[in-house]
């Protein structure tokens, strides 16, 4: 059971938590054990709204705040406890409470976070795990909220990029589903007496009228139906994955497919290496970034370096290291600063995958546009064009 409660801390005062308990009583008692005066306890019945406002937890703000409150001064637990008592949704305040209650119990932070993976994503551990060695809670949380943001730039780009080729696609479909619905059914029914033998293309175009006319509710039926029945295929058959997977072995998007993800992969690997963490450590994080492919191109090189190769050799020949990037780690492994070498590498191929994205939408913006357009443009002229043949004869 789910269950509300208010309660007397002895050091943070009145708060407001949530907790999973067999029953109040049990709930009360942990609590108690906590050192804490429960005023009220209550079961919270809409469980499945908690999980989806712990689902909606922004990790990315939570990293900000906390690290604004360590720096000021505050301990991580006079911390969490000032966020918890801000946080007004109670799904996220859980999350907090959590975290809190881990931490009284003795437990390092990154075990705290770990116990909630499915909010607080392996690097986000990993990176709290090398700060307790050093001591630099506040760094670590600085180079994820880095991260995070770097990482979204490309994110965000390909969203503003598709939203007007969406919104063209959307438009332009409701304005063709009106003229195929709507308009042509009653033009062919003026034309049922029209006398005179139709052009080829306007006579299917007002068959098409006259049998959504006559079943029309039958073939809104079979469309909702159908749709249904695709959409539930397309998920059970993984079809998302499949058409993705197809789109990106095409030669024209591979490339720049591969070095978004490469991009990601290097931007992760110099984050988890500037923190701290070994070479081969850094791999094994990294390495659910890649594809299936990779990844056993990544298993051939970290079984090279363990074997005493460089990270730059053991890359290069896993086909990992683009020319730039295995320049790059080269020098970064005479330097010393291979982490940040390896932060310039994702720069440039997120660099190059922004130019392709920009130069892409340019060119395909209007040639959707200039398609959708046609189309609507042959239906006007198909149901004008017996009129216009009528107003020549008559000339």
């Amino acid at each position: 059971m789910h269950f509300e409660v208010k309660a007397l801390h002895p050091r943070d005062g009145i708060v407001l938590c949530s907790l999973e308990a067999p029953n109040a009583e049990e709930a009360r008692a942990r609590l108690s054990a906590d050192g804490m005066d429960v005023i009220s306890i209550r079961q919270q019945w809409h469980h499945a709204v908690s999980l989806r406002q712990q689902a909606s937890f922004n990790v990315l703000l939570f990293s900000h705040e906390l690290r604004s409150l360590l720096d000021a001064g505050l301990s991580i637990i006079e911390a969490l406890g000032a966020l918890a008592r801000k946080e007004q949704i109670p799904g996220r305040r859980a999350v907090i409470d959590v975290l809190i209650r881990e931490l009284r119990e003795g437990k390092p932070f990154s075990m705290a976070v770990s116990t909630k993976a499915e909010i607080f994503p392996p690097l986000y551990v990993a990176l709290i795990s090398a700060s307790e060695r050093t001591g630099g809670l506040s760094e670590a949380l600085r180079r994820f909220i880095v991260y995070r943001e770097q990482m979204d730039v490309v994110r965000e780009r390909v969203k503003s990029a598709a939203i007007y080729p969406a919104l063209l696609l959307g438009v332009g479909g409701l304005v063709i589903a009106f003229l195929m619905t709507y308009v042509v059914p009653r033009f062919s029914r003026i034309y049922e007496d029209f006398g005179r033998d139709l052009p080829w293309m306007s006579k299917l175009l007002m068959q098409w009228g006259t049998l959504v006319q006559d079943y029309g509710a039958a073939l809104a039926i079979g469309f909702i139906f159908l749709s249904v029945l695709a959409a539930w295929i397309f998920r059970k058959q993984d079809g998302a994955r499949r058409l993705w997977r197809n789109l990106t072995s095409r030669s024209a998007l591979r490339n720049h497919y591969q070095a978004f993800v490469l991009a990601r992969f290097y931007r992760t690997l110099g984050t988890l290496v500037q923190s701290g963490i070994s070479i081969v450590g850094a791999l094994e994080l990294a390495r659910v970034l890649l594809n299936e492919e990779r990844r056993s191109a990544m298993e051939t090189a970290i079984t090279r370096i363990r074997a005493g190769s460089t990270l730059s050799t053991a890359l290069e020949e896993s086909g990992l290291a683009p020319a730039v990037a295995s320049d790059l780690l080269k020098i970064g492994e005479k330097s010393g600063d291979i982490g940040e070498k390896m932060i310039r590498i994702a720069d440039f191929l997120d660099a190059d995958t922004s130019r392709w994205i920009e130069r892409f939408v340019k060119l395909f913006e209007p040639l959707l546009m200039l398609g959708i357009g046609l189309f609507i443009a042959l239906i006007v002229v198909l149901l004008y064009l017996p009129i216009f043949e009528l107003a020549g004869s008559l000339q």
